[in-house]
């Protein structure tokens, strides 16, 4: 639905860049906050930093921005995530006849009860992707050749973008930019070991991203773009209560993995800005960085890892509406704040 942007006629929208987090069909709240931050209209994208799903969100933002500005963008991202729901609908856990008969009592019963969940979680267990998949197809593959035509994107990008992938023989991070925009540097960068092949670049290969940089923020601060970077988080920074049953274990553990990088580049940034306020940095030497983020671990907390697989439309749609409530919330509370001051508190909720 589009909506009247609040940008007052003639003011010059607020330079920002988006760090977007992966996370699987969570990545549809970033969806929802992306069409908010567009539909809003008060700033202005430099850049993007993203991983694995939020390298597709990212992707797809900057090909509608080239293809009709902010309302393309909105346009490309919906067009996205129907895209990703229709292919679901293909798989056994996703199929329509079991996903109506579930949907009076699943959600009353823990995530990792839902049968889709639990079969999709067995299957990987037991089997790799090259058992799985000898093949080697990849399904998001043809989901990019139909939702983004990224050799227009590389010839005239409307941005700054950069998606990170993991080197699975070295473990470094690679960033992907420019003219390295391309289908594999989007596959590399979702490409979850569980469920695909490593994706081979110049005789390299790579796994996702989230490993190594989820997202990586080193990119926006080393580039000659806007000091303020708004994080979208898609994996929960708390989780209350000690976890107790396999599932939940797993559950925290793969959060914890996932921030892990995130938190690092936090303590670092912190320690410079540190550095610059006592006087022992100059700021021209370092750039004083201004953190944002937009979160719900209330909402995301709630989910099981295995839902990251759920590409059920309602579900993607819940989780749009939550990210969109969320940003329209920021906006409203720190929009002003952009240029001026960091919104997050880093050392009370990074260190």
């Amino acid at each position: 639905m589009a909506r009247a942007s609040k940008k007052p006629a003639g003011e010059e929208r607020k330079a920002i860049n988006l760090a977007l987090q992966g996370g699987g069909s969570h990545g549809a709240f970033t969806w929802g906050v992306l069409d908010a931050l567009l539909a809003d209209g008060r700033l202005r994208i430099e850049a993007i930093s993203a991983t694995s799903a939020g390298s597709l969100n990212a992707v797809a933002l900057a090909d509608g921005l080239r293809r009709g500005g902010p309302e393309g963008a909105r346009q490309a991202l919906a067009g996205l995530w129907q895209a990703v729901a229709a292919a679901g609908r293909l798989t056994p856990w996703q199929a329509p006849w079991l996903e109506a008969f579930m949907q009076g009592w699943q959600r009353a019963l823990p995530p990792e009860f839902s049968p889709q969940h639990w079969w999709a979680g067995s299957l990987l267990q037991a089997f790799s992707p090259y058992q799985l998949n000898p093949l080697n197809i990849n399904p998001l593959r043809q989901l990019l050749q139909q939702c983004v035509d990224l050799d227009a994107l590389r010839r005239a990008l409307p941005l700054k973008l950069f998606l990170s992938a993991t080197n699975v023989e070295t473990g470094k991070i690679r960033v992907f930019s420019g003219s390295e925009i391309t289908a594999d540097a989007v596959l590399a960068s979702a490409c979850l070991p569980s469920l695909f092949q490593a994706v081979e670049i110049d005789g390299e290969y790579f796994w996702d991203g989230g490993f190594m940089g989820n997202p990586a923020i080193f990119p926006l601060i080393y580039e000659d773009v806007s000091a303020d970077v708004l994080i979208v988080h898609v994996n929960p920074l708390v989780r209350r209560g000690v976890p107790r049953t396999a599932a939940e274990i797993a559950n925290r553990v793969n959060e914890i993995s996932f921030n892990s990088s995130l938190m690092r580049e936090m303590r670092a940034i912190a320690f410079v800005t540190s550095l610059i306020d006592r006087g022992k940095l100059a700021p021209a030497d370092a750039r004083r960085m201004r953190i944002h983020s937009i979160r719900c671990d209330e909402l995301l907390a709630a989910q099981a890892a295995s839902s990251k697989l759920d590409i059920g439309w309602a579900y993607l749609c819940e989780l749009r509406d939550a990210g969109r409530a969320q940003a329209e919330a920021w906006l409203a509370a720190h929009v002003e704040q952009v240029g001026q001051a960091s919104t997050v508190d880093i050392r009370a909720e990074f260190l």
